[in-house]
């Protein structure tokens, strides 16, 4: 089979819901109709669980992971809820497998497939629908998000990975490299001429950049990577993360910039920015002078999110963030090249 990425979005997500029904079998589950939830890197589905309860089922994206990469994301999930932060829970199969690989002629590549615990809450926003309901939230919800993000912090660094962990890094080859991990931004074909100049020349001063800030164990460790608004629910007063596709190792403040890059621009951008600082304060140490160089991962986050457009651009989601994204982008890459930097209330 050719061209599954073109398919409709439809016909794809029902393929996919076949598979899914074929992959539940392992978990004992039988009878079950999964409920589509996204379709973007993964496919992923609502279903019940032989004694009723919810739990989520994930389809991923082809050839992301090794099977290594992503037991080793499983077991972090597991360590997170171990350690007291509430994070879903990996439904082994009968077998007591974590994830199994399954193969249908409804999908042309094999897919690793997992099933997690259903996690109840409301998003914090959407990407998709638009980040008005996210931005509207009080201070005290971003100041939460800050202190999620330094608990998690906290809690890699006072734990011993297993055996064989291995993830993917957000370092400097990995962000600015010649083949970062999300794909050459620079090379993506919706940029002006005028655009992959700055693109490549913004490249060039945050690589040196970057490896001037170093790795420091106090700035540098496993990190979520992918905190935003979709991927937090709340709950009341508690907030958990979801989707660690992305977890690997980087700085911590790449994982505060992905909280609140998507609202530069915004009347109320200062108090999110602020606030998921004061929050992480709260928990965790963080200097003057290392906050300073917070521009510099808000650019960084953004080559990523044009390397993300560049290599799905068979996605939905591509094609409806690149005419906002793209100016983002290039307007941080301006701002960082002039000299502007942390300003704070």
């Amino acid at each position: 089979m050719t061209g599954f990425n073109d398919l409709p979005i439809e016909d794809r997500a029902r393929r996919m819901k076949a598979l899914a029904i074929e992959a539940l079998v392992a978990w004992g589950v039988t009878n079950c109709e999964p409920k589509l939830l996204k379709l973007r890197e993964n496919g992923v589905f609502r279903i019940l669980m032989p004694n009723g309860d919810p739990a989520v089922i994930r389809v991923h994206r082809a050839g992301y992971h090794s099977d290594a990469a992503l037991n080793s994301e499983l077991q972090w999930m597991r360590a997170l809820a171990d350690g007291g932060i509430v994070a879903p829970i990996v439904y082994p199969t009968l077998a007591g497998e974590d994830f199994i690989v399954v193969r249908t002629d409804a999908v042309p590549e094999p897919r690793q497939v997992d099933v997690l615990s259903w996690v109840n809450g409301e998003t914090f926003g959407s990407l998709d629908g638009g980040l008005d309901k996210a931005i509207a939230r009080p201070a005290a919800e971003f100041a939460a998000l800050g202190r999620l993000a330094a608990r998690m912090h906290n809690h890699v660094a006072g734990w011993t990975p297993p055996t064989g962990f291995i993830r993917h890094a957000w370092d400097v080859d990995g962000l600015t490299g010649e083949q970062p991990f999300w794909g050459r931004f620079w090379e993506l074909e919706l940029l002006t001429p005028a655009q992959r100049e700055l693109m490549l020349k913004a490249r060039d001063v945050t690589r040196q950049d970057l490896i001037a800030f170093g790795q420091a164990p106090e700035d540098y460790g496993l990190i979520h990577a992918d905190l935003l608004p979709d991927n937090v629910l709340v709950d009341v007063t508690e907030m958990t993360p979801i989707d660690f596709d992305d977890a690997g190792y980087g700085w911590h403040l790449f994982d505060l910039a992905t909280i609140t890059m998507y609202f530069i621009g915004h009347e109320r951008f200062e108090m999110a920015r602020d606030a998921v600082v004061a929050g992480y304060r709260e928990v965790r140490a963080l200097d003057d002078t290392t906050l300073s160089h917070m521009p510099l991962f808000y650019l960084l986050r953004g080559f990523t999110y044009l390397g993300w457009i560049h290599t799905r651009s068979e996605t939905d989601t591509a094609r409806e963030i690149a005419p906002l994204v793209i100016p983002l982008v290039c307007r941080l890459a301006e701002d960082y090249l002039a000299g502007k930097r942390w300003t704070s209330r």
